[in-house]
């Protein structure tokens, strides 16, 4: 190897880029720059890029899960929040359209921070690379750099002083004319990484300050939508004793139930105010099928243009009709879907999504809420009545924010997720810490697939956590 020679002893005095560039001299080489170098040690298997990945996605999002809770709201920003909740139309359809509005602008900040993770985490792994590389290379690097240093610290002599300066000028041009080409080779190589190097770290720098403004104004979405919740909560409560009363009912029948069949059953058949709201929209579906067709056209027009009409008490259309037009109700990740393994032997009965911590849940289409409460192993669920024999299950929340008997539009909010995956008998199998959702849509009391059902944005391979 020509770069180890030179370490050795070549003892080369400089190139001088100047306005001569062929001013050169060089002192002859010792012997033992002729010695061979030693063999190079065995290198250590390539690292694996998806598990590479994955511990800088855990990595980056710890990181950011204690940026976050740094992060506050200034008074001034909660007193306009406060005030422009004050201000709005005190009426169940204003409140309910501002929920939808403010679950939609949450769930696309929150769909820009997981983005953002992603972004982070790519770049580390890129950052991560250059200097694994220029570890590896910091024995060659540290000869390329002294042999450059050598050749730069000697001011070189005229080229025609003494024969002898002449005879080691042409041994200097021989020697070099090997030497020159690898040093420059290793030192453009050794300055494309460290200008790569600045580069991800400015990238890095940029997409972490416009993540701290995505997890600020997340911040305050969520704080508007407590506000809003909370406005709805008092427009809705009729009767808070009867609705404890209620609640309490449902907590027994649930504990008294061995299946999702079993619990539905009981509770449109046991609490009022499921019952009634079950049987009105059996009828509104019933009249809705006696519409002509351009009656049926402008409800379909209405459903889409995402109004919510305040005396609508069950779905505008067929739930068989919405395939390929619901959002999944969580951003995240998809980490199983219908029919895959589920860990323990069986197929999975419905799909799961991995969750950043305290995410928003909303209802994926118009429904009746049949139960909301804890079930079982599932926790916290909700069952929704999306008519037309259909029901949607959501399981793994942290906090519910809707009650059984309520008729919720498709983008209202239901829940939140927690800081943690919930164990349940849907997730034991799961590899991650992080929140997940379980959704399963049942069709006349049997599992279907959900996949026909969501937007193309929203269907895709179920991967694992990474």
């Amino acid at each position: 190897m020509i770069l180890p020679a030179i370490a050795a002893g070549v003892g080369v005095a400089v190139i001088v880029m100047s306005a001569n560039p062929f001013i050169v001299r060089a002192q002859d080489a010792a012997p033992e720059a002729a010695q061979s170098a030693p063999q190079p040690a065995a290198e250590p298997p390539p690292p694996d890029p998806a598990a590479e990945l994955a511990a800088k996605r855990d990595q980056t999002r710890a990181e950011l899960e204690t940026l976050s809770k740094t992060i506050s709201l200034s008074t001034d920003k909660v007193s306009a929040l406060q005030q422009s909740i004050a201000d709005l139309e005190k009426s169940t359809e204003s409140i309910r359209q501002a929920l939808i509005d403010s679950a939609a602008r949450r769930k696309t900040l929150e769909k820009q921070i997981l983005e953002s993770e992603n972004k982070l985490a790519d770049l580390g792994v890129k950052e991560d690379g250059i200097h694994r590389s220029l570890h590896e290379r910091r024995g060659l690097l540290a000869e390329v750099l002294a042999a450059l240093q050598r050749m730069g610290r000697n001011p070189p002599p005229a080229l025609l002083v003494t024969p002898d300066d002449a005879l080691a000028s042409v041994r200097s041009a021989i020697l070099l004319g090997a030497v020159v080409p690898g040093i420059r080779k290793e030192t453009d190589k050794l300055a494309a990484d460290l200008a790569s190097l600045a580069a991800l770290q400015t990238a890095s720098a940029a997409e972490k300050a416009s993540l701290t403004a995505t997890i600020t104004n997340g911040i305050e979405e969520e704080r508007r939508m407590d506000l809003l919740l909370a406005e709805n909560d008092k427009l809705s409560r009729s009767n808070a004793a009867e609705l404890e009363a209620e609640r309490k009912r449902s907590e027994e029948l649930a504990g008294k139930a061995t299946s999702l069949e079993g619990l539905v059953a009981s509770m449109e058949s046991e609490i009022a105010s499921v019952r009634d709201a079950a049987a009105a929209a059996r009828q509104a579906e019933e009249n809705r099928k006696l519409l002509t067709d351009e009656q049926r056209a402008q409800a379909k027009a209405l459903a889409d243009s995402g109004v919510p009409d305040k005396n609508r008490i069950a779905p505008a259309y067929p739930f068989g009709e919405l395939k390929a037009k619901l959002e999944v109700p969580v951003t995240g990740d998809i980490l199983r879907q219908f029919g895959d393994a589920d860990g323990t032997g069986h197929e999975a009965m419905g799909m799961t999504v991995a969750t950043n911590p305290e995410t928003v849940v909303t209802a994926p289409a118009d429904s009746l809420v049949v139960f909301a409460g804890a079930f079982r192993s599932y926790g916290q669920m909700i069952i929704l009545d999306a008519g037309d024999g259909y029901h949607l299950v959501l399981s793994g929340m942290d906090t519910i924010n809707t009650r059984q008997g309520k008729f919720v539009f498709s983008g209202e909010p239901l829940a939140v997720m927690g800081a943690k995956r919930v164990a349940s008998a849907t997730a034991l199998a799961l590899e991650t810490n992080r929140p997940t959702l379980y959704i399963e849509f049942r069709k006349d009391g049997k599992p279907v697939d959900s996949r026909p059902w969501w937007t193309a944005k929203d269907t895709g391979k179920a991967r694992n956590d990474s």
